[in-house]
């Protein structure tokens, strides 16, 4: 068992140190490039640092024998999307190269696609991976809609708050953290939503339709989130009626 925790430790410390150091360097790389301010580099590094102490205790909980292929695909992600928080952050006082913004962001939304393929084909699929893949992804939505907000009004923060405030939810209403069953839909509306985000933040079309490319992304957000809570509570309420029942049965008798 020594051996093993003394891997383990190696590892947390190995994975997570150089996920947090290649961000660090990708800041230094945007701050010499745009004279990134104050705000971009404590957002930033601030970012690097959670990111790294989450993910650390993660791993120290699950304890997995290789931090695998997948995860270093996450984490490289994790990394871009760092940068695209500081842009953001820092886009409050001067508005960051378009071309840098949507060079990061496209690539984070790439790489989406990869790190569940490199999971599947290595067999390494486990459920840190996915949940640290879920997220990234929802942290990336997140500060894309704060950085579309600048531009159209708080109403676009819906779209990024949604995941959050579901989960929060969950914690009144325990029946919401039942598992859904696998969703195509509800996958395609995920992605959609930092395509449809990056599109109106590039700003390359008019105003009148990146709003309404917004407003289209938030309205498939609406709808897979509604359906799925209608489904859960659905589940919940069909799980329950036998158990009245047999209550019920069991005092008539």
């Amino acid at each position: 068992m020594a051996l093993n925790n003394t891997y383990d430790a190696r590892l947390v410390q190995q994975e997570t140190a150089v996920g947090a150091g290649v961000q660090i360097l990708l800041l230094a790389l945007l701050g010499t490039a745009i004279g990134m301010g104050p705000a971009g580099w404590l957002t930033g590094l601030a970012f690097a640092i959670a990111t790294w102490a989450v993910l650390s205790r993660a791993l120290h909980r699950s304890r997995p024998r290789s931090f695998g292929a997948a995860n270093r695909v996450t984490l490289g992600r994790a990394v871009l999307v760092g940068g695209v928080t500081a842009l953001v952050a820092d886009s409050f006082q001067d508005s960051p190269p378009v071309s840098l913004f949507v060079g990061l962001t496209a690539v984070a939304l790439i790489l989406d696609g990869v790190d569940g393929k490199v999971a599947r084909r290595t067999g390494t699929s486990t459920p840190l991976g996915a949940r640290f893949d879920m997220e990234v992804d929802a942290f990336l939505i997140l500060v894309l809609s704060v950085y579309v907000s600048m531009a159209m009004g708080p109403w676009v923060l819906l779209i990024g708050s949604m995941r959050y405030v579901f989960v929060a939810a969950a914690r009144v209403w325990p029946w919401l953290t039942a598992s859904l069953p696998p969703s195509t839909a509800r996958k395609t509306v995920a992605a959609l939503q930092g395509v449809l985000l990056l599109v109106a933040g590039a700003n390359l079309l008019p105003y009148t339709v990146n709003v309404g490319v917004v407003v289209l992304a938030l309205g498939l957000l609406v709808w897979s989130f509604g359906r799925d809570v209608l489904w859960l509570w659905r589940t919940s309420r069909m799980a329950a009626v036998p158990a009245g029942r047999e209550v019920r049965e069991l005092v008539a008798g």
